[in-house]
């Protein structure tokens, strides 16, 4: 199975300079737990998500409406292409220890993300009961 065959390709981008502050309201307004953060050419720098925010700055005292995401995302980026193989992908995840895998077209352009959800999904179908949690939990 390839990559773009189950990764999201719907997905919230934030630029770096954005401040802590905007970005957990945006999550907060659309029920978001990530974002990835993109250059002015949509190229992904990092993520940057709820417990990043909670985490690296709320935690040590910073000021989230001074500090910007780029300070406290995750990153630099990793990434794959949509023709990958899913197994490559997870591969890539597991050696990072991390959930999510932003893709990315031969630009190097943000074009969707690959979360474990969608793998885990993918592998139980959609009509299962973890399927139907993980579809009713991640929209």
């Amino acid at each position: 199975m390839k990559v773009e065959e189950i990764c999201t390709r719907d997905v919230e981008t934030a630029p770096p300079e954005q401040t802590a502050e905007e970005a957990g309201q945006r999550m907060r307004d659309a029920a978001l737990g990530t974002l990835v953060v993109v250059d002015a050419l949509g190229r992904p720098l990092g993520i940057v998500t709820d417990r990043d925010l909670a985490v690296r700055c709320l935690a040590e005292g910073r000021d989230p409406r001074r500090t910007r995401i780029d300070r406290v995302m995750s990153g630099p980026a990793a990434w794959t292409h949509p023709g990958a193989s899913v197994e490559d992908a997870l591969e890539e995840m597991s050696r990072l220890r991390v959930r999510r895998l932003p893709v990315v077209d031969e630009r190097d352009r943000l074009v969707g993300i690959l979360s474990l959800d969608d793998a885990l999904a993918a592998s139980h179908g959609p009509e299962t009961p973890l399927g139907k949690v993980l579809r009713a939990t991640s929209s």
